[in-house]
């Protein structure tokens, strides 16, 4: 009988409804798994066969000690998604990365809190017209992201003061032109599991308004069913493929990443042209939402116990 852990954060310490699911699927499949509280000083992680991410939403504020967490976790027993991943896709960082390696992403303008920005400076930052998009490098659940109206004087300046506290507590700014398809079309998450696609859903828009401040760690979502087109499928395939070859081979010639990634999730938008474009490519404990695909729920559990019993 493998021995799971579904790591989450204090604040759902029986863990998300999805992740719940998961659960229940994974002892069905005579695995033994539970919720454990990721920053829980008297769990032992050696005793798991593999440590699975999943609502670990506060790591935000306090990544750097998520990440030594789980290099613990990686030096003990087996990760999912593991050490590398959890290392670069936790700084949203990684878009520059993929935007470098030719996949198109929400233009970015990176503020970051080594430079020391006037309101003035920040003000010449944004958008000149149209709605834009604060949020913080660093993130999970769309907390501390906000949108406002470039020709609003008011909104101007609740953008500025949203990004000097963001800067103040050290934290890098990303200035996105928030895309209207959005509005219309949605955003759309295209769910990959042990490495093959699986299931998209559509995601409603989110963001209306100045960030005010979230009780919890996370907000709600809309999430509907949705039939991707198959160029769309393809897009966010790709982006999967830049990331593995992102994280390369040692010095020694091996693998960083030697396995597909057991999940991945692909939130698209389509931009001013029609095309679509990566709002973000989520690696580490991202929603899955397999209650709303037929047989997804089936798959990821399947793929969980393929991946602690290897």
């Amino acid at each position: 009988m493998s021995r799971i852990a579904l790591a989450t954060c204090a604040a759902l310490p029986d863990l998300h409804a999805d992740d719940a699911l998961v659960r229940d699927a994974l002892a069905a499949r005579g695995a033994e798994a539970e919720a454990v509280v990721w920053d829980d000083p008297t769990v032992d992680w050696a005793s798991y066969d593999l440590v699975v991410i999943r609502s670990t939403w506060d790591y935000a504020q306090r990544r750097a000690e998520f990440v030594e967490w789980a290099r613990l976790v990686d030096r003990v027993s087996r990760l999912a998604n593991p050490l590398p991943v959890v290392e670069w896709s936790t700084d949203k960082h990684y878009l520059r990365d993929l935007e470098s390696a030719g996949v198109r992403i929400v233009p970015t303008q990176w503020l970051e809190p080594s430079r020391v920005f006037t309101s003035r400076a920040l003000h010449t930052r944004f958008p000149a017209s149209g709605d834009f998009v604060i949020k913080p490098a660093v993130s999970a659940g769309s907390i501390d992201t906000g949108r406002y109206t470039a020709i609003d004087a008011g909104s101007r300046g609740l953008a500025i003061s949203h990004a000097k506290r963001l800067l103040g507590a050290g934290r890098t700014v990303m200035v996105q032109r928030y895309v209207g398809s959005v509005d219309t079309a949605g955003e759309r998450a295209h769910v990959f599991i042990a490495g093959e696609y699986s299931h998209s859903v559509l995601k409603g828009a989110m963001l209306d308004g100045p960030d005010v401040g979230v009780e919890g760690v996370y907000r709600e979502e809309r999430m509907s069913p949705l039939v991707p087109s198959d160029g769309e499928v393809e897009f966010a395939a790709q982006a999967v493929r830049a990331a593995r070859r992102y994280f390369g081979t040692s010095a020694d010639g091996v693998d960083l990443v030697p396995e597909p990634l057991l999940y991945a999730r692909v939130d698209v938008v389509t931009d001013d042209d029609g095309e679509p474009v990566l709002m973000e490519l989520e690696l580490v404990e991202p929603s899955l939402f397999t209650d709303l695909a037929p047989g997804a729920l089936e798959r990821f559990a399947d793929a969980v116990v393929a991946r602690a019993e290897a």
